[in-house]
């Protein structure tokens, strides 16, 4: 619902004929830990690290890809009644693939107490 209300927010020439005029995302003082505001409601967010840096393309041609970014953290955000999340980094990814990636994939962090 809500991301259905975003994207036509956004796909809009006129945001004044929509019902959610505003869009609105502020963190507190911790900054992992917000609201996102779309029209009148407010939604708990929550800031979260990917096991992995995902890189992001943007073809103009529909040949050649440009590379845009490079995304390592994601915006979580969630109904009213939902709990917060207890970590800082988002466990399994983006895609089923990346299910648990930072345990399954990458090297373990040696112990320099020896």
């Amino acid at each position: 619902n809500v991301a259905e209300r975003i994207e036509r927010l956004l796909n809009e020439n006129n945001a004044s004929s929509s019902e959610d005029k505003s869009l609105d995302l502020q963190f507190g003082e911790d900054g992992r830990s917000g609201t996102f505001v779309i029209g009148d409601e407010h939604f708990p967010a929550s800031l979260l690290d990917l096991p992995a840096v995902v890189e992001s393309y943007k073809t103009y041609d529909d040949n050649s890809l440009v590379k845009t970014a490079d995304i390592g953290q994601m915006i979580m955000v969630r109904e009213s009644g939902d709990a917060a999340p207890d970590v800082i980094e988002c466990r399994h990814g983006l895609t089923p693939p990346m299910r648990d990636a930072r345990k399954r994939r990458f090297r373990r962090e040696p112990d320099l107490n020896v």
